[in-house]
């Protein structure tokens, strides 16, 4: 068996751990630099907020219905996950960590146990421990426990939080109640094409032949759909995996028409995605660099353009890879535009320890002890004391963070005083 272990509204449920007046009032938290709403409490959801509303065109609404609106303290919201995690190791072994809010346990050997007494301990546990109200899912699959989940949280006091799919009686009834796009795995478009086949609910992906599956799609919807019959087919993944490409995207503090700000941010973007590199020990083969206008700003003059830059042998080299971004910014800088963001991503990514090598081309051997010596500098002193020139020494990227609560169990100056 499976659980699926989701906090409940976790950006909220932090904020409110420690500011007990938020309780039973709508609550919605922004996304970076206060741009729009990413959470919100269920109180604020039954006001309809929607999720992804630009604040700047909401504030009126928030105030009229009296929403708590708070920046993202991404620092608070993940020591309070790392706190729920630790707590979720005392019950399995078998732990998948799937996001910041939600992680799968594997129950092996807990034939003999009562599922629902034992996802109601969990849930009680992390409450007391840590304040962070959460709901279980357990089913025989991860798929399952995720539908389980859902049903949990959809009906809080039918299930006090907690459900349990172990009878094919309530595992096809689960599956009739959930619509297909509800499903985990099933995407806007997987969700069309089964659409046109005449699935509505996932019940109906079900019925559908593994040979029709297979035929028409790929060994993951097949795995998917067997999950859905009870069949565990996707195991739990241990082991963190390297990401695929690497981005750091940002807005502007304000807006930019000259082409040294530009070049400063893209290269302190272009440094960070070097240092995600080394940090998972892989190189890229190509680089993405873009520059966008204030989208909001109509009566501006507005400019998007990108530009790809590949290397010809994979580096993760500051000095390489800043230069390049830079570069790739010059040339598609335009005077007159007010730019407001800014983005570098490396992709192509491969093993800085097993890559093909260049006959002719290769990278200066000098780089790679000079970037251990910055990483092991910058690591040791806690901030970027190591800068290259074209970056602002004495400038650090800040969010405009206008609404932000206190960093409660990450910054000695905000621990709560009892006095």
């Amino acid at each position: 068996m499976y659980a699926l272990v989701d906090c409940n509204n976790f950006y909220a449920s932090c904020e409110r751990v420690f500011n007990p007046i938020l309780q039973q009032k709508p609550v919605a938290i922004l996304s970076n630099n206060d741009g729009c709403v990413i959470s919100m409490s269920d109180e604020a959801k039954v006001l309809q907020l929607p999720f992804g509303a630009p604040i700047f065109k909401w504030e009126g609404f928030c105030k009229a219905n009296n929403i708590s609106v708070l920046s993202s303290n991404y620092p608070l919201y993940g020591d309070m996950s790392a706190r729920v995690m630790k707590i979720l190791e005392q019950f399995s072994p078998d732990i998948e960590v799937y996001s910041i809010d939600e992680a799968f346990l594997q129950l092996k050997g807990f034939e003999n146990y009562n599922f629902s007494d034992y996802g109601t301990q969990i849930r009680s546990r992390i409450l007391q421990w840590t304040g962070i109200p959460t709901c279980v899912g357990i089913a025989p699959t991860k798929a399952l426990s995720k539908v389980a989940n859902k049903i949990a949280r959809k009906f809080p006091k039918e299930t006090d939080g907690v459900y349990v799919i172990d009878s094919d009686e309530k595992r096809i009834k689960a599956l009739k109640w959930t619509p297909l796009k509800k499903v985990w795995g099933i995407g806007y478009r997987l969700e069309k094409r089964l659409a046109a086949k005449g699935c509505e609910t996932a019940w109906d992906f079900t019925q559908l032949s593994d040979n029709w599956v297979l035929k028409n799609f790929s060994i993951t919807e097949w795995k998917l759909k067997k999950e859905l019959e009870g069949v565990p087919k996707i195991e739990l993944e241990n082991e963190v995996s390297s990401k695929k490409s690497i981005a750091t995207t940002r807005s502007f503090e304000s807006t930019f028409s000259d082409i040294d700000n530009i070049k400063e941010r893209v290269s302190t973007f272009a440094v960070s995605c070097a240092e995600k590199l080394r940090k998972q020990h892989s190189s890229c083969h190509m680089i993405i660099v873009v520059l966008s206008s204030d989208r909001h700003k109509k009566d501006s003059e507005q400019h998007r353009a990108s530009k790809t830059v590949v290397f010809p042998y994979p580096t993760n080299s500051t000095l390489l890879i800043s230069k390049a971004a830079v570069n790739a910014a010059k040339s598609m800088f335009k005077k007159g535009i007010k730019y407001k963001r800014a983005g570098v991503i490396v992709t192509g990514l491969v093993p800085t320890d097993n890559h093909q090598l260049g006959l002719f081309l290769h990278e200066n051997p000098k780089h790679k002890p000079l970037m251990i010596a910055i990483d092991h500098l910058n690591t040791k002193f806690k901030a970027d004391k190591i800068k290259l020139g074209n970056q602002d020494l004495k400038r650090t990227w800040k969010m405009r963070q206008e609404r932000l609560s206190p960093k409660y169990t990450t910054n000695i100056n905000d621990i709560i005083l009892v006095t």
